[in-house]
């Protein structure tokens, strides 16, 4: 019985090295979500540019969008934005803003000077809708039907190549 005890460390090493492995066969930026083939949550927030406009639902929902989570205070949201503003030069898809746990001084001062590629913003500024997503931080994109049901989630900057890896997707469900 005492020699079987010395093989305890060996299996033990081998169930960590399996561990390892299976972890490193893993996507880092694909962060599974929860509301993946579900409506986007209900809210009723001010809009950052009309603060006297509370935006809901209804807002967003009637055609497939874009919800980009965006900060000032995020500098890969200022990488993506050259290519928010082209995709919505294209007008194949409505962009709407999140701005999420910003100052509204700030964000309303970011869009006149890099331009404005939203349709409408969202101003988040308790982070409390941002919450209701699952949103780990900025920036992130959901792509949403015409329902309002999310169909992807794409965390991290949006590239002309995740950009067209979206496009494939709507395709797929029909959306252009």
């Amino acid at each position: 019985m005492p020699r079987l005890l010395l093989f305890i460390p060996l299996a033990l090493f081998g169930v960590l090295i399996l561990f390892l492995w299976k972890g490193l066969s893993l996507d880092p930026r694909e962060l599974p979500s929860a509301l993946i083939d579900k409506s986007f949550p209900a809210f009723k927030v001010e809009s950052l540019l009309q603060p006297e406009r509370k935006l809901t639902m209804a807002d967003v929902i009637g055609k497939p969008v874009l919800v980009n989570v965006w900060a000032t205070w995020c500098p890969s949201c200022r990488q993506e934005h050259d290519q928010l503003l082209r995709i919505a030069q294209e007008n194949k898809i409505a962009i709407i803003g999140l701005n999420y746990k910003d100052n509204r001084a700030a964000a309303t001062q970011w869009l006149s000077e890099l331009g404005n590629p939203y349709q409408l913003n969202i101003y988040d500024e308790s982070g409390m809708l941002g919450l209701d997503l699952g949103v780990y931080g900025a920036p992130e994109t959901y792509l949403l039907d015409a329902q309002g049901i999310i169909r992807h989630r794409h965390v991290g900057v949006i590239t002309e190549q995740t950009w067209q890896e979206l496009q494939t997707i709507m395709q797929s469900w029909g959306a252009n």
